[in-house]
């Protein structure tokens, strides 16, 4: 498919081969909107084509909008219908049944079918890689009962699977990824079979890529006639490229301070998306003296929360009252949860009363992160008036995610992106062996409450001991919540219809928000 591009995307591509550069005036800047062409600025390329294994940004938001997932979420973050039309559980919670479109095809012409879907999930479950199969662990098979109908078998009642495989989980293929010996390893670099509202047509890398408009696309004709990501080299040009009208969109959530700055922009609308994830600090229980739930009450004493959030986030983040259940998750979310307070005496006194002195440790962080890195020395600077000396490490990306992988730290300072399903999420985050276990929590009572949550088949039901689990949390800082941040998407005021999702990855760009965009008036 890589050499057959259509008529228009040629002239496209033809007149655009050389990106103007940002800041230069742009003819476009006062024509009005058509729905020919959406432009979609990033700061990075395609790294993997292949939906299964994506790790960026671009990955996502290019794969997304050509491989169908069963469900999306809507603002509020619950589930809504895209392949999957239906889905439940059996009265005893050991199997699972899904029911898809009859409508949607890839675009060599074959349906999309259950066949695809078991496939998609078995082959992550067989071959183990990512993220989402730390979270089918409950899975035993899946089988096809009919074109249009999925059952999942369990080994155990779990009421967080179907959102798990229904929102990660994308849908390949079979007929194309089978093929490769082994489906982790498939790059999926060429002569792409897709079924989502657009389909890649062509990649210049370091500069744009080029996706066309599905007309048969199931849910619906998108209304826009082509999508072109054009690739920045931060976003400072994007945010230029954007007031001279040669972008619509920048992809990547904004800093708080340039939000700040277009605030007033009238050319340039501003979306707040509230997050379903938080930023964090977190403590390695196997290192002493972290190992002392008063040590890390202390360093938790000894973090100015206000001005991280009214300073570093320019005022765009909300506290979670220091709980994992935040007020993004209004089925979860515990009102008698409390904040730790800035309180550096407190600190010295429980540093006191472990029997610590002089306490010196090391935070690691990602330098690249925008927030991270205006927030991580008010760490520091706030920890020294209570006497503990933090050393910061700023590190590179690839270096940051390994040392904490190998657990490598004293003091992790991070994000996660999307933390919709507490039972699941608690799990994988603090769950003996969990796959981002990071400070290392080894708590059976903890892990006996969240397999608890976890068999429950509702959010009522779950409800109850998974907010114990969070206060058990709270007590013994396992993790240590500074904020739920509001993310700020810009777009031009000539666009409109956009549908936006509680997510840093998916925020306004993910597969039905971007079919349904259309320009203003």
């Amino acid at each position: 498919m890589r050499g057959v591009i259509l008529l228009t995307a040629l002239a496209i591509a033809t007149a655009a081969c050389a990106p103007s550069v940002p800041g230069q005036s742009s003819s476009q800047s006062a024509a009005p909107a058509t729905a020919d062409r959406l432009t979609i600025g990033t700061t990075a390329d395609v790294v993997n084509y292949n939906p299964l294994v994506g790790n960026s940004r671009t990955d996502s938001w290019v794969t997304n909008l050509m491989y169908p997932h069963l469900t999306q979420m809507d603002e509020a973050g619950k589930r809504v219908p895209y392949l999957a039309t239906e889905w439940s559980y059996s009265d005893d919670g050991k199997s699972a049944t899904v029911k898809l479109r009859d409508d949607m095809k890839w675009s060599d012409g074959k349906p999309v079918t259950a066949e695809d879907v078991v496939f998609s999930v078995t082959t992550v479950q067989k071959e183990k890689f990512g993220v989402v199969a730390g979270l089918i662990t409950a899975l035993d098979k899946a089988e096809a009962v009919s074109p249009t109908e999925v059952e999942f078998s369990l080994k155990r009642p779990d009421g967080t699977f179907l959102d798990n495989v229904g929102f990660w989980l994308p849908v390949v293929p079979k007929h194309v990824f089978e093929k490769a010996p082994s489906v982790q390893k498939f790059a999926n670099d060429a002569n792409w079979v897709s079924a989502g509202p657009f389909k890649l047509t062509k990649v210049e890398r370091g500069q744009r890529y080029i996706m066309q408009r599905v007309d048969d696309f199931g849910p619906g004709r998108p209304t826009v006639k082509e999508i072109v990501f054009r690739v920045f080299p931060d976003v400072n040009t994007e945010v230029l490229a954007l007031r001279n009208g040669e972008i619509d969109l920048i992809g990547n959530v904004l800093p708080p301070a340039t939000a700040a700055e277009l605030k007033s922009d009238p050319k340039v609308k501003l979306q707040q998306i509230p997050s379903l994830g938080w930023a964090h600090l977190q403590y390695n229980t196997k290192r002493k003296p972290l190992d002392d739930v008063r040590v890390r009450k202390a360093l938790a004493h000894a973090v100015d929360y206000e001005a991280i959030r009214n300073i570093a986030l320019k005022g765009y983040a909300k506290s979670t009252n220091s709980s994992v259940l935040t007020p993004s998750l209004p089925d979860y979310v515990d009102p008698s949860s409390q904040e730790y307070a800035f309180d550096p005496e407190q600190s010295k006194k429980l540093l006191a009363e472990a029997g610590v002195s002089n306490l010196g440790l090391s935070m690691i962080y990602d330098q690249a992160d925008p927030n991270i890195a205006r927030w991580a020395p008010m760490v520091r600077d706030s920890a020294k008036k209570a006497g503990i000396t933090i050393t910061l490490q700023g590190l590179e990306r690839n270096t940051y995610v390994d040392k904490s992988l190998k657990r490598d730290f004293d003091i992790y300072a991070g994000s996660w992106a999307v933390m919709d399903n507490p039972p699941a999420n608690l799990g994988l985050a603090f769950k003996t062996g969990g796959f981002i276990n990071y400070a290392q929590v080894t708590d059976s009572k903890l892990d006996d409450l969240i397999d608890q949550a976890q068999r429950a088949l509702s959010p009522a039901e779950a409800k109850p001991p998974i907010q114990e689990a969070a206060r058990i949390i709270h007590d013994q800082v396992y993790d240590n919540v500074l904020y739920v941040e509001t993310f700020n998407i810009a777009h031009s005021t000539k666009w409109t219809g956009f549908k936006p999702m509680p997510s840093e990855l998916l925020s306004i760009l993910n597969p039905l928000s971007l079919a349904s965009a259309k320009p203003a008036g």
